[in-house]
């Protein structure tokens, strides 16, 4: 359950709205409008290493803040902000679970600047046509897993990513249409939800 989370947190906030191209994207590009994205809200269906299919909606504030509500059966709330990832998961019950946000891949897209092309991060950018595929990592710490973005164009959008975590499985999220809009600061209070979940 943690790395599904995490994966899907990784992957998720790496949603960007990117200029028409029947081409391949630059990273370049990728890097600009990720760092121009700065609020938004979109819904996601998530395919899990077992099979099974789960969907929410995600908040999405940068840098450093976003917010996964998943829709029932699932009971579960992801949250990141003031450098930390937390998991509330009310089936499983007690304290939620806090990792560093520095230990997942999601601290590099949420990082105040996005950049795709410092050496080592990404290890394939490619096009096939009609996507343009992207896969990330943190060169400093590869053993935390890689991201495969895939974005399609006219207009550009990312429409899919596969995360691979450090032990080899496989999370794939499709995503629905984004929304860049003002987002209440109460959506990222951790404390708050600490609280309402007690």
């Amino acid at each position: 359950m943690r790395i599904r989370f995490l994966a899907l947190i990784a992957a998720l906030t790496l949603v960007s709205v990117l200029p028409a191209q029947a081409q391949q994207i630059s990273l370049n590009a990728l890097s600009n409008y990720l760092n121009q994205l700065t609020s938004a809200e979109g819904s996601f269906t998530q395919i899990n290493a077992d099979g099974s299919i789960s969907t929410g909606t995600i908040y999405l504030r940068r840098p450093g803040k976003v917010r996964f509500e998943y829709n029932p059966p699932e009971q579960a709330l992801v949250m990141a902000n003031n450098n930390a990832v937390v998991v509330f998961d009310n089936k499983l019950g007690g304290e939620p679970e806090t990792y560093p946000l520095n230990r997942t891949p999601l601290g590099l897209i949420l990082a105040r600047n996005v950049d795709l092309g410092r050496a080592n991060m990404v290890t394939q950018h490619g096009y096939d046509g009609t996507a343009t595929t992207v896969t990330a990592q943190d060169p400093q710490h590869p053993e935390y897993g890689s991201i495969q973005l895939k974005f399609t164009g006219n207009p550009v959008e990312l429409r899919q990513w596969i995360i691979t975590d450090d032990g080899g499985s496989q999370t794939t999220v499709i995503l629905g249409a984004l929304e860049r809009k003002q987002l209440a600061d109460r959506l990222f209070n951790i404390e708050m939800e600490r609280r309402a979940n007690r």
